[in-house]
């Protein structure tokens, strides 16, 4: 049987055989959630970059900008990090640049897979479903915040793994980690993560809408996947 791990943060991603393996990246607060909303608006291609003057250097070229760090958005980008700011007008059929404190690193650190994919709470079923498509081996790269595990992208993974049951092996300590912390967890998501760092950090900001939003399943039924050096609609 086909086997699926969990890379529980960017740093440790040389310990994979990334150009081997389908890789799903997640960063649920906030830049998967915020890419899948992009794309189910109407967004055409979605460049992720690491630097803020990259970003903005495809902004003179005539994309929409996006750009986050440590939850907060400098001036001079057209886009927050929150899901709700893709849910406009302007979305549809725009080319955006994001870069983000963490979720960006982790699509770049990723790009060597052969089927890379973003994953969030709001597309999990089609992520589900092309893994199951896949002929090989998987991993789930969660963005963590700044080089450290989190809660919130370690349930996502126990979650897509407990989809995935019968199609594939658990394979290593950090997948069942993953698995069982969903499962303790699943009756009540929202509830898990009260305390957690990263929400500690977003409800100082104001955002508890966000949080809730971005724990809702299979809200966008679309799979963003990476083309070259972007994102784009598989």
């Amino acid at each position: 049987m086909r086997k699926i791990d969990v890379c529980l943060s960017p740093e440790l991603i040389h310990l994979y055989d990334v150009p081997s393996l389908s890789v799903v990246v997640v960063d649920i607060f906030r830049a998967t959630s915020c890419m899948v909303t992009a794309f189910a608006h109407g967004a055409k291609e979605i460049i992720p970059v690491e630097k803020m003057d990259l970003c903005s250097a495809y902004g003179a070229k005539g994309y929409l900008t996006s750009a986050e760090r440590n939850g907060v958005t400098p001036e001079g980008f057209d886009f927050d990090n929150s899901p709700f700011s893709y849910q406009v007008d302007k979305v549809k059929g725009a080319k955006i640049c994001v870069t983000t404190t963490n979720g960006t690193v982790a699509i770049r650190k990723s790009r060597k897979s052969p089927a890379l994919f973003v994953g969030a709470f709001l597309n999990i079923s089609r992520v589900a479903e092309a893994l199951k498509n896949w002929e090989g081996d998987a991993l789930i790269v969660c963005a963590g915040w700044k080089g450290k595990p989190n809660l919130e992208d370690t349930l996502f993974a126990g979650a897509l793994i407990d989809l995935l049951q019968g199609s594939y092996h658990v394979a290593d300590d950090a997948a069942m980690m993953a698995l069982g912390t969903y499962r303790e967890a699943s009756a009540n998501l929202l509830q898990a993560v009260k305390g957690s760092s990263h929400v500690n950090r977003l409800l100082g900001l104001g955002i508890e809408k966000d949080i809730s939003f971005c724990l809702e399943r299979d809200v966008y039924p679309i799979l963003p996947g990476l083309k070259g050096n972007k994102l784009v609609l598989k």
